[in-house]
């Protein structure tokens, strides 16, 4: 087996240890898509892990995070990662530790678009742990929330052009992140608050934050009926339905939905795309 293609497993086997909520839409994607759009998330994922690491002090994660942004916007060379990375070796996860793995994976005509996004959004995570993650507006919480999860939606609608075509709304796509990142920012409010951390502008409300979370999936809605490609269309559809599945479950009072109700979603739009 080529270095490449046991990367690759690999990489499928470190999605699925990563997020396993995640492993569930990617599966839909056909081979090509499916190896980039892991690639893009698991580099994505590396970075993640250095702004929300619990031990590691502020300035440490901002300067790594500038350093790998650097790296990606010039020469990921695996030598100088590794040096970077390796007095933090035993904070770090193997995601993290692992990052230039990841680039590889991803198809080299396409590799350039995943550094770029992956760099702008490491710049905007040093950003703002350097401003200790305060939100005082809305414009403030749009910032953040575009840097770690609108981008997202961005450069997935490239990624979905480069593949084949397909055309979607940029706006959109932003509220296409946007809106699952805010159900996130719900679903973890008790234990980013025991870090000190709110996410919520001055003066909102927990049901205000409900609400920017409606009107962010109100756009995803809007952005996935533009999406002809079957494969890609279940990619979205999955976690756009969890994540309105679990915004109802958050109002009810519930921590989380379960695995079995997770299943169930996913087995109804099988269904319902089978039968379209």
């Amino acid at each position: 087996m080529s270095k490449v293609a046991n990367l690759q497993k690999e990489s499928l086997a470190m999605l699925k240890q990563t997020s396993r909520t995640f492993f569930i839409p990617i599966s839909f994607l056909d081979p090509i898509l499916k190896k980039t759009v892991g690639s893009a998330y698991l580099c994505m994922r590396a970075i993640d892990e250095i702004e929300d690491h619990p031990e590691l002090p502020a300035e440490v994660k901002a300067s790594l995070l500038r350093s790998i942004q650097h790296m990606l916007e010039t020469n990921m060379d695996e030598t100088e990662y590794a040096a970077l990375v390796a007095p933090y070796a035993d904070y770090l996860p193997s995601v993290t530790m692992r990052l230039p793995d990841w680039v590889e994976v991803c198809p080299p005509e396409i590799r350039g678009k995943v550094l770029e996004s992956t760099a702008i959004m490491a710049g905007g995570m040093a950003k703002w742990v350097e401003k200790d993650w305060v939100i005082h507006t809305r414009e403030d919480l749009d910032d953040y929330t575009y840097y770690v999860a609108g981008l997202v939606g961005v450069m997935l609608s490239d990624l979905w052009r480069w593949h084949d075509g397909t055309e979607t709304d940029t706006k959109l796509a932003i509220g296409f992140g946007r809106g699952l990142q805010a159900v996130n920012m719900l679903r973890n409010y008790d234990e980013d608050y025991e870090r000190g951390v709110t996410f919520v502008p001055d003066g909102w409300t927990r049901d205000d934050m409900f609400s920017y979370a409606r009107e962010n999936l109100a756009e995803a809605d809007q952005y996935v009926k533009s999406i002809k490609n079957k494969r890609i269309l279940m990619f979205c559809k999955v976690p756009l339905a969890l994540a309105h599945s679990t915004l109802k479950a958050l109002k009810s009072g519930k921590e989380k939905m379960s695995r079995q109700e997770v299943e169930g979603i996913v087995e109804q739009l099988k269904e319902e795309e089978r039968l379209s």
